[in-house]
């Protein structure tokens, strides 16, 4: 059990407490935390201001200079413990996010497992940033390149994926030797919290890790003008993330963004059907839709469009939809915005032509924010859910006829995160792989990301990559020393 998070979250709390964040850190503000299934109070949460942002910067530059020079086996060695914690405690963290998030439990466990990934992954690269020689082009002179850690870093993540997105940057900026301040989205700051406990038993040293709960324009802002922060890196919109480039300016700061996504999913006539039809419903409908890597616009190859459609609809509505704990295919969206905008899409696609052939409206059953798994089909170029990012459970079917015309159509858009393809020809798999102005690209599956994997975007669905070699690079600076003995 997770303290006093863990008791009171793991059988579904009905007298909600006050849960503090980060002492050194919280004001007198409390943030409301209620249950998205049911709008019950889950919890209050203590939140911090622009004082107590300052003294999170505080505490974590004063942290820095023991942190970044200790060995990176020792390094390394807490970063696996914290691993080991928090799959020790997968059930807890699960039924955390179910309660603060929505997602089913099924998805939920999926997520600490992916959390947790990214934390052994660093702990192991932690030892490799070594330093590299350089053949001199100068007589009598040595050449060398270190990487050495950027200074504190600012962690910024999404509600939707609470756990992975603060382990995912958290992680890589450690084992590079640098310590952070994180904002987890006021949605989901137990997840956050809980993660924190688990680090402090872990063993890092005060100031390494410091989680910051509050408003986001005064918290973020705060760093963004602060010169001791050298290193953004923020998971979200679009929209926000041009803004944070925008404050992060007059500081010149190293940035990692993964921002909005808009996926075309393509269909070729020699695809795999049946296949391409299960793909089709995983990338559209994890997380309830909510999910930067989800499939908003499904381009079917007008041979199998008809097939297609009836196979998908079928599919679709055996979907379940239901509350967290209940293990259902879909869980409730995270707000009423959300709902208001699959409304706006599908009523927006109908008026131009489209034709809904499954959902398209609440359960009310279940409750105001569940919105029905929902297929249209015949969707228009100019209707707004094939620019906008739709961001739930809404699927958008288009028919095409050739190659030019569908890569010219999914690249018209100013994301370029993830595109799926399904074909069962290499060459028209090269070409499409190619011509998509994609930072990823998936053939014939939907799961592509991990730990191992650089993931991020073209465009502007963000800059840098996360994960892999390069997500701990994001966080170093490269210092070239010319040495001569003489």
């Amino acid at each position: 059990m997770l303290d006093d998070l863990s008791s009171r979250l793991s059988d579904r709390i009905t007298d909600p407490g006050l849960l503090p964040g980060r002492g050194d850190f919280a004001g007198d503000g409390r943030l409301a935390v209620r249950d998205p299934a049911t709008g019950d109070l889950v919890a209050q949460v203590a939140i911090s201001d622009a004082p107590g942002a300052r003294a999170a910067v505080d505490a974590a530059q004063a942290a820095f200079p023991a942190w970044s020079t200790m060995l990176p086996q020792h390094r390394a060695q807490i970063l696996h413990h914290w691993h080991a914690l928090i799959v020790a405690a997968k059930e807890d963290l699960a039924r955390i996010m179910v309660a603060e998030q929505g997602k089913p439990i099924g998805e939920a466990r999926g997520e600490i497992d992916y959390a947790a990934s990214f934390v052994q992954f660093y702990a192991e690269e932690a030892l490799r940033p070594n330093i590299e020689g350089v053949t001199s082009h100068l007589p009598d002179a040595e050449m060398e390149l270190w990487r050495e850690p950027v200074g504190v870093a600012a962690l910024i993540t999404p509600w939707n994926f609470p756990c992975a997105m603060i382990t995912r940057k958290a992680a890589a900026a450690l084992g590079a030797g640098c310590t952070v301040v994180i904002h987890p989205s006021a949605e989901t700051p137990l997840s956050a919290l809980a993660l924190a406990v688990l680090a402090r038993r872990a063993g890092f040293p005060d100031g390494v890790i410091n989680t910051v709960i509050g408003d986001a324009a005064t918290i973020v802002g705060e760093w963004t003008a602060d010169t001791r922060v050298r290193a953004l890196s923020f998971t979200g919109s679009t929209e926000v993330g041009r803004l944070l480039y925008r404050q992060s300016a007059d500081t010149v700061k190293r940035l990692v963004m993964e921002l909005g996504g808009h996926a075309p999913f393509i269909v070729f006539e020699d695809a795999d059907l049946d296949r391409a039809v299960a793909e089709a419903i995983k990338a559209k409908f994890a997380t309830s839709g909510q999910d930067c890597l989800g499939a908003n616009r499904l381009y079917i190859h007008r041979p199998i469009y008809d097939e297609f459609c009836r196979r998908f609809t079928e599919a679709t509505e055996r979907l379940t939809l239901g509350r967290g704990m209940e293990d259902p295919d879909l869980g409730p969206l995270i707000h009423d915005r959300q709902i208001d905008k699959q409304k706006a899409h599908v009523e927006d696609a109908v008026a131009r032509g489209a034709r809904l052939l499954t959902g398209g409206s609440v359960d009310e059953a279940q409750g105001p924010l569940f919105f029905k798994p929902t297929v249209l089909a015949d969707v228009t170029d100019d209707a707004a859910i094939m620019s906008q990012e739709t961001f739930g459970p809404v699927a958008a079917i288009s028919v095409f006829d050739d190659e030019d015309e569908v890569f010219a159509r999914a690249n018209a858009t100013e994301y370029g995160l993830v595109a799926y393809v399904h074909s069962l020809d290499p060459r028209r798999i090269y070409r499409a792989t190619r011509a998509l102005q994609y930072g990823m690209v998936a053939v014939n599956r939907t799961k592509v990301t991990g730990a191992p994997i650089p993931f991020g975007g073209m465009k502007q669905s963000g800059i840098g990559r996360e994960g892999a070699r390069q997500g701990l690079e994001a966080f170093t600076e490269i210092k070239y020393v010319c040495r001569d003995w003489a």
